[in-house]
């Protein structure tokens, strides 16, 4: 699914007008009916509506919900904010049907009539939508923090108010709409990708208002949202005469003393992503542990005792995927360094090989092209040396992934993959519960299993992510948030495939 900005937005808006033919106005009404249908069978008929509406087609969409609720039955008062800005002629249009319908909206000009909310009714912000430029101000800003602090559910329509589209770096939070639930139209919006903004966005879904399919095609983005209709024509078809052979050989370089574990996840998952063969380098004091827990998998024991310290004979191998417990012993920074000077296959870096070339980061320079790297947001902050957060880090991945001819998989819950080119994929799948050690370890073996497979690195990387978060999703349909580990994941990578292939669990749960 693309991500489009909010200046892209409007131009697809206005080719619909254009090209369907429909009306600006027929536009809106088409909007917020399909609102309209998605919430009425959510909202209990007796539940009290309190709609907040912006001088803009935002504040419009929320007239026309307004009077949908009201005639359906629900108790709905309007109340029009002023902002300083003319009213669109779709708004004018829509509160006079609004008035007629029989509701008289109240006009807020100063905060102090703002209304008694309890806590048990439902508030429905379409103050500001995408078209917000600067942040609230005066009346509105006032507004804003009252319906934060009413405690009642909040509905954002599109975009929280107050909330801009792309970057909010230096926003005032406290002037932007906390939603306990933001409906968007057509698209998600490149600020619910980010951790600084959940608290606005809430729960978030999208619903299709039938923007016109021809421009949203054509339309170039580099922002993409990772769904299982983009991920299912990347995975390769098994055929009949196939072997083991034939599905590649998985080196997972990881471990040390203590965490056994690590490799023992890894290699796991490399197997459970569909390698014919699995080797796992590793010292030899952790062969033993990863042997009895993990009998499918061959073992390479490193001569170290507690820590790498040779790279076995690369020859054999297709891919490898390097760093989940290595640590950082200096004969484990040669071995790394080794690897990067010598490798001819595709490599996934992660954990302690990523700690080690953010200790010596002339290595980056010796990164072979489109390399994986899998950071969490602290990790790619000691690569980069930046403090930066949400869309300014986005930027700096972008940056990163084009100097060094690496694709970058920041992780995190909407776990970003980002290409040379500049392409961003974010991913739909995954959820708190995915929180836990080793789930990164995982990650490194699905990757590696594809790129041994023969998967174009990106491809790999948007299939990993997505079928790795997949899985952590039907571990959760097992356990809890507070109980899912990384072996659960690891355990449902075989119903992430299924789900992914056939759309549905319930033919074999």
């Amino acid at each position: 699914m693309k991500i489009f900005t909010s200046s892209q937005i409007r131009e697809i808006d206005a080719a619909t007008i254009r090209l369907e033919p429909v009306t600006a106005a027929g536009l809106m009404e088409r909007a917020a009916t399909t609102l309209f249908q998605r919430l009425k069978d959510t909202l209990p008929p007796e539940k009290k509506i309190n709609v907040f509406a912006g001088p803009g087609n935002n504040g419009g969409d929320g007239l026309v919900l307004a009077r949908l609720l009201h005639e359906e039955g629900w108790p709905v008062r309007v109340f029009i904010v002023e902002t300083g800005s003319a009213h669109s002629s779709e708004f004018r249009l829509n509160a006079d049907r609004l008035e007629r319908s029989g509701i008289s909206p109240l006009t807020l000009t100063d905060p102090e009539l703002f209304p008694v909310i309890g806590r048990d009714e439902v508030i429905i912000d379409a103050i500001f939508g995408t078209g917000l430029s600067k942040p609230p101000a005066g009346v509105a800003a006032d507004v804003i923090q009252r319906i934060n602090l009413s405690g009642a559910y909040i509905i954002s329509v599109d975009v929280p108010s107050g909330l801009h589209c792309e970057d909010n770096t230096g926003a005032d939070h406290n002037k932007i709409v906390r939603a306990t639930q933001t409906v968007t139209f057509q698209f998600p919006k490149l600020a619910f990708m980010f951790a600084g903004n959940d608290e606005q966005a809430g729960k978030w879904e999208v619903i299709d208002i039938g923007l016109h399919p021809e421009t949203v095609a054509s339309m170039p983005t580099v922002y993409h949202y990772i769904m299982r209709e983009d991920v299912r024509p990347l995975l390769q078809k098994r055929r009949k005469f196939d072997h083991k052979g034939t599905f590649g050989h998985a080196l997972i370089i990881a471990g040390s003393y203590g965490k056994a574990g690590a490799a023992t996840l890894a290699a796991g998952a490399a197997l459970r992503t569909g390698a014919g063969l699995v080797t796992v380098h590793t010292p030899a004091s952790a062969v033993l542990a990863l042997q009895a827990a993990l009998p499918e998998a061959m073992v390479s024991p490193d001569q170290g005792s507690g820590n790498i310290t040779g790279l076995p004979d690369l020859t054999p191998y297709d891919a490898a995927g390097v760093g989940p417990g290595l640590g950082t012993d200096p004969d484990t920074v040669a071995v790394i360094r080794k690897l990067l000077e010598t490798t001819t296959i595709p490599l996934v870096l992660d954990a302690d090989a990523l700690n080690i070339m953010a200790q010596h980061k002339e290595m980056l320079r010796m990164l072979p092209p489109r390399t994986v790297l899998t950071p969490h947001p602290g990790e790619f902050r000691r690569l980069t040396g930046s403090e930066s957060t949400d869309y300014q880090l986005m930027e700096e991945q972008k940056a990163f992934a084009a100097r060094y001819n690496c694709i970058v998989v920041l992780k995190g819950a909407h776990t970003s993959v980002v290409v040379p080119e500049g392409d961003v994929y974010f991913n739909s799948t995954g959820n708190p519960g995915m929180a836990t050690g080793g789930s990164g370890d995982v990650l490194t073996g699905m990757i590696a299993s594809l790129l041994a497979q023969g998967y174009d690195p990106a491809d790999a990387a948007v299939a990993g992510v997505y079928l790795h978060g997949l899985a952590g999703d039907v571990a959760l349909r097992i356990h809890s948030e507070e109980s899912v580990i990384a072996g659960d994941i690891l355990m449902n990578i075989g119903r992430a495939f299924r789900e992914t292939h056939f759309n549905s669990l319930s033919m074999y749960l």
